[in-house]
C-alpha cells in the first residue's frame, strides 16, 4: 500500500511529463508550421512581384518592338519629262537656226535625260534614299563617280538643295556615309519636284531653299 501511494506521485508526474512534452511538441510543431506560412507567404509575395515586374517588362518590350514594327511607307517620286523635253526643244531651235555644231551635244544630252526618265528612280524606303532601275526597282549598282552603292541613308545628309524651287532642275546633297568629309552628289531633277521636296523634307530634314510652288 505504501510502495503504491509513494509510487503514484512518480506515475502522475511521469504523466505530467509525458503530456507536457506532448504539449511541447504540439506546440513547436504549431510554432512550426506558422513559420513554414509565413515563409511560404513571403515566398509567394516575391513570386507575385516577380510575375508583375516581368509583365510589365514584357509589355514595355512589346511596346518597343511594335514601335519598331511600324515603318514608313517607301516612296517612289513620279518621273517628270519637262527637263528631256526642254533640252529638246532647245535642239530643235538650235537645228532651226542652222546651228547644227551646238544642236548635237544639247540634243544627245536630251535624249540621254529622256532615257534616264523613264528607268532611274529615287526609292525613298524607311531609312535611305536609293536609286535604282526599271519598273522592278532594281538596284544600280556602284556609283560610277564617287564608288559605293547608290544609297545613302537620312542620317548621313549634311545638307540638300533643290535648284531652283519654281522649276527645279538640279537637286543637290552632301553626305558623310561616302567619306567622312562628306561627298557632294548632283542630279538632274526627272522627278515630280514637288514629289521629291516633301519626302526630303519629311526624311532628310528641312533645306535651305523654299518648297517648289
Amino acid at each position: 500500500m505504501e510502495s503504491t501511494l509513494l509510487s503514484s506521485p512518480r506515475f502522475i508526474s511521469t504523466k505530467s511529463r509525458e503530456s507536457c512534452g506532448i504539449v511541447r511538441q504540439f506546440q513547436s510543431s504549431f510554432n512550426g508550421k506558422m513559420i513554414a506560412n509565413t515563409q511560404f507567404t513571403r515566398r509567394t509575395d516575391s513570386y507575385t512581384n516577380h510575375r508583375i515586374s516581368t509583365n510589365i517588362t514584357s509589355l514595355f518590350s512589346l511596346g518597343k518592338k511594335k514601335a519598331k514594327a511600324i515603318k514608313r511607307e517607301t516612296i517612289v517620286p513620279e518621273p517628270d519629262y519637262r527637263i528631256p523635253v526642254v533640252f529638246l526643244g532647245l535642239a530643235g531651235g538650235l537645228v532651226y537656226g542652222d546651228n547644227l555644231i551646238a544642236a548635237a551635244p544639247v540634243g544627245l544630252l536630251g535624249l540621254l535625260l529622256l532615257f534616264q526618265t523613264t528607268r532611274v528612280r529615287f526609292v525613298f524606303d524607311d531609312e535611305a534614299l536609293e536609286v535604282k532601275v526599271g519598273k522592278e526597282l532594281e538596284e544600280s549598282g556602284e556609283n560610277v563617280f564617287v564608288g559605293g552603292k547608290n544609297r545613302w541613308k537620312y542620317s548621313s545628309f549634311i545638307n540638300w538643295e533643290l535648284w531652283w524651287p519654281n522649276f527645279p532642275i538640279l537637286v543637290y546633297f552632301k553626305e558623310a556615309q561616302t567619306k567622312p568629309e562628306g561627298q557632294i552628289h548632283f542630279f538632274p531633277v526627272i522627278f515630280n519636284g514637288k514629289q521629291l521636296y516633301d519626302v526630303m523634307v519629311e526624311r532628310a530634314g528641312p533645306s535651305k531653299t523654299s518648297g517648289p510652288r
